[in-house]
């Protein structure tokens, strides 16, 4: 795994000090081996330093289970697998967005 994906991992968790979610910039990898990680954190906010220890399993084995037809499943075919930033970018948004489809897709409100 690269340490940049590590680094925006770590932007999901919260200071156990302040609640303020960790920075990209507040990460610094000291190593790894294998799926260990060793980070050292900063808070940007209440400026707490931490060491922490994370485990990474990167299992290359998943099973693909899907409720779609053989039909459904060919439309999807050739459209490009979603990477790992794509599915971080998603709970970036998903966390910071308040429901409103409306304004999201730029529909007045009645």
């Amino acid at each position: 795994m690269e340490e940049r994906i590590v680094k925006k991992l770590m932007t999901s968790v919260k200071c156990s000090q302040c609640g303020h979610n960790y920075l990209v910039g507040d990460v610094k990898v000291l190593g790894n081996h294998e799926d260990l990680w060793f980070l050292q954190v900063t808070c940007s906010s209440c400026h707490g330093r931490y060491i922490v220890t994370v485990v990474i399993n990167q299992d290359e084995t998943v099973e693909f289970v899907s409720d779609l037809t053989d039909k459904e499943l060919s439309r999807f075919e050739n459209i490009p697998s979603l990477s790992a930033d794509d599915i971080l970018d998603m709970h970036a948004f998903l966390k910071q967005f308040d429901g409103d489809f409306s304004t999201l897709l730029g529909y007045k409100k009645v």
